[in-house]
């Protein structure tokens, strides 16, 4: 299915997508951001994890998508949602959510082949102000290495711009996961890591197609793995957050192809 002729890999391995596949890719990222628009109502204390993935399950199948998760490595869900210390790949289930609660939604979808991936934070109710600068600062992080996304830049751009920033706040960046690159597919080259050096890694070039999607911690970076083989929580049990977007590289910069239409990616507090 990745094999096409009109696309090329460059010698890092990462494949470099023609002006039309822009296109594709658009679609499947509005899809993943809508849905991660209209969830935002179902995020109140005392709903469970498990009722807000059965809606989003649901709603993919109506839109006459796919879930990219279902299936996936075993994985049995349409999203995966992280509570408060948990990092990310977090399951669905039976917990409920408590006023103040920081979650991560994290969905991917499948349009015409094309794949769709973003997270966001949600609260329930309010958070404290501890978590209120977790999800700013990350937030803020993903969006300066966004800035750095453009032609001649490095991938070690994206990272440095991300950790100089996250430290300059007294928190940490997650070492343990990273972005990856996805089109036709899920996951591929390259990986993005949200730390480095400038000038160093892969050179980026027009046409590329990759997440960035920085997990900050109020504390230190080292994660583990649960004993279900997904979940991955903070060692110290400290708060983590997220933020995902999907984006292209054009002539000039980047095209964000997971932005939210009604303008909801970050959580809003009256």
């Amino acid at each position: 299915m990745e094999d096409r002729t009109h696309s090329r890999l460059t010698r890092d391995g990462i494949r470099i997508y023609e002006a039309a596949d822009f296109d594709g890719m658009h679609k499947a990222g509005k899809l993943a951001a809508q849905i991660l628009d209209d969830v935002t109502a179902l995020v109140q204390p005392g709903a469970t994890t498990g009722a807000i993935d059965a809606w989003i399950t649901e709603t993919v199948e109506n839109s006459g998508a796919t879930s990219a998760t279902i299936g996936y490595k075993g994985y049995k869900h349409a999203s995966c949602i992280s509570v408060n210390h948990v990092v990310c790949h977090g399951i669905p289930g039976d917990k409920v959510l408590k006023e103040g609660d920081i979650l991560n939604i994290d969905v991917t979808v499948i349009v015409d082949g094309w794949f769709g991936d973003s997270s966001r934070m949600y609260v329930a109710g309010r958070p404290n102000r501890k978590a209120e600068r977790l999800i700013q600062t990350t937030h803020d992080a993903l969006m300066l290495g966004i800035e750095a996304v453009k032609p001649g830049n490095t991938f070690g751009d994206i990272g440095a711009a991300i950790q100089s920033y996250v430290e300059a706040q007294r928190m940490s960046v997650v070492r343990d996961f990273c972005g990856h690159g996805l089109g036709r597919v899920f996951h591929a080259p390259p990986n993005v890591l949200h730390y480095g050096r400038p000038g160093t890694g892969a050179r980026l070039e027009e046409g590329m197609f990759f997440t960035i999607e920085p997990m900050v911690n109020l504390g230190r970076p080292e994660t583990k793995i649960l004993a279900d083989d997904w979940t991955a929580v903070t060692r110290d049990k400290s708060l983590s957050a997220q933020f995902e977007h999907s984006v292209g590289v054009t002539s000039d910069g980047c095209d964000i192809f997971t932005l939210s239409p009604a303008g909801k990616f970050h959580p809003t507090w009256g």
